[in-house]
């Protein structure tokens, strides 16, 4: 197993790709806390994971909120005395609208959740990594995080975010055996994509938008998550791994 003996903690792990990486990381071995604000899913997640035979915790956390990131941390560590891998996934799409039609509260709402949590996840988490002398921490961040789309300004703006906050993180806890990457998911389905397939006109576009023609599935991404929490990719860090379907090219 590529992670055995190995301790993760994932966030949005309620769903979508953070579940799908929380099972995946299980599969091969690890000790996995599932973070997550909703408590009904998060908790039925862990409990499949326990059932197929792995070890899993669920934790309710904000990851907008710096005690409630710290306090996951924590019982992490207290559970397993080490935490290996940080995988900072939660993420929220935001309404869509045009920069001038925003307002103050939705920017916030967005830019908190998917970048300040990110950058709370790593304050937190790297006191522990020091003083292991090693961990690796993967962001999760999007094709929209390197090109416009109309009508998601905070969403493009926080994910373009995370990958030079990827690349800083890298730079500061590379000599000290931290790896810090990010993934770059295209469409995936998952339910942040819910709203784009109520209209059915956008749908056929958005659903085809690139190389392959179709959309991703959260295990496809899964796996790039893996690879880059696994021994593999040892000497990878500053990075975001696309796993768009060819969708930054298209």
């Amino acid at each position: 197993m590529r992670l055995q003996g190995k301790n993760a903690v994932v966030t949005g792990a309620a769903s979508g790709i953070g579940k799908a990486a929380a099972i995946r990381m299980a599969e091969e071995g690890a000790s996995v806390l599932l973070c997550d604000k909703n408590v009904i899913e998060g908790e039925g997640a862990a409990k499949r994971i326990q059932a197929d035979g792995g070890t899993a915790l669920f934790i309710e956390t904000d990851v907008t909120d710096e005690d409630s990131v710290r306090q996951s941390l924590q019982y992490a560590f207290k559970q397993w005395g080490a935490i290996d891998i940080l995988f900072n996934n939660a993420g929220v799409s935001g309404k869509e609208k045009k920069l001038h039609e925003i307002s103050a509260e939705e920017w916030d709402q967005v830019i908190n959740t998917n970048l300040k949590g990110v950058f709370l996840g790593i304050k937190s988490v790297v006191p522990f990594m020091l003083d292991q002398g090693k961990g690796t921490i993967i962001n999760t961040s999007s094709v929209l995080g390197f090109k416009g789309k109309k009508r998601t300004g905070p969403y493009n703006a926080a994910k373009g975010g995370l990958v030079t906050l990827t690349k800083n993180a890298a730079l500061e806890y590379g000599r000290y055996g931290i790896r810090v990457n990010a993934i770059g998911p295209g469409v995936i389905d998952t339910p942040i994509i819910d709203a784009w397939r109520k209209d059915e006109k956008k749908w056929q576009i958005i659903s085809s938008a690139n190389a392959l023609g179709r959309i991703g599935k959260p295990e496809e991404v899964a796996e790039a998550v893996l690879f880059l929490a696994c021994d593999e990719a040892s000497f990878i860090t500053g990075e975001t791994l696309m796993v768009d379907g060819g969708g930054l090219t298209f």
